[in-house]
Order: structure tokens, then sequence, then C-alpha cells
């Protein structure tokens, strides 16, 4: 795994030192658990041409990060910017269509994505800041 820009970034979505796979999404105390998440873009290493949307949220005091893209049919699971969790604040629920998503790994829960979960980012939290890296975890 790459490291950690040790620099402290002052503007949240910039990228980290030419070169890093590291690029700080926003600061670790906006991001609250089971609250609302925070969307950025991402970049797939596997179709490194088109940019994707991703999401960062807190679960168990964890920040874990995903596409943000329903495993049924491939549209955005907020209706409203950063809203992902139903209204327990414990599952990841797609706004469209109604599936429900584990928020700790995003293995599909029930409803239409029938076993598709969430495509995972690879996501830390260092100095402050959480970070998300440029390679998927599948």
């Amino acid at each position: 795994m790459s490291s950690v820009p040790a620099t402290q970034v002052e503007v949240a979505g910039e990228v980290g030192e030419p070169g890093s796979s590291w690029h700080p999404v926003c600061a670790s105390p906006s991001l609250l658990e089971g609250g609302d998440g925070v969307r950025f873009g991402w970049r797939d290493p596997r179709a490194p041409s088109s940019a994707r949307a991703g999401f960062v949220v807190r679960f168990d005091g964890i920040a874990r990060a995903f596409v943000n893209e329903c495993g049924h049919i491939p549209v955005e699971l907020d209706w409203q910017a950063g809203r992902f969790f139903d209204d327990s604040g414990l599952y990841l629920v797609c706004a469209t269509h109604g599936a429900v998503y584990d928020p700790a790994d995003g293995r599909c829960q029930g409803g239409p994505c029938r076993g598709r979960g969430l495509q995972r980012i690879t996501c830390i939290e260092a100095d402050g800041w959480i970070w998300v890296s440029s390679a998927s975890e599948s």
C-alpha cells in the first residue's frame, strides 16, 4: 500500500503529493457515525478514463468508502446528496429501488440487489482526514 502523504491539505478533494495514490475526501470530524456521507469523484483503476462517483460513511467508528452505484441497476444510491443510511442508521439503502446493503462491507442484505453488493474503495483515516485510494478492493 502506498504511504499517505505527510503534508496536510487545506481543501478536500485535492490530490495529495504528486504520484500519490491517496486522495483526501473530508476532515475526520465531518463524518458522523450513521450520519450523512460525503460524495467524491473517483477513478476506477480498471477504467481510468472514466470518473465515477464514490461516497464515504462512518459505521462502527470506521470510515468506509464505496462506489456510488446500486448493485441492482447502476444508479446512484442517494436521492439527496449524502443521504445513504436508512432512518435507523444501520443500513445503506438505494433511494430508487430500496436495495439494502451492509455498511460494514457493502454486501447486499435484501431487496432487488439479489446478492450483488457495492464496490468497496480502499479508505483510511489519518492525520485528521479521510483518505481514499485510487485502487479498488472489488
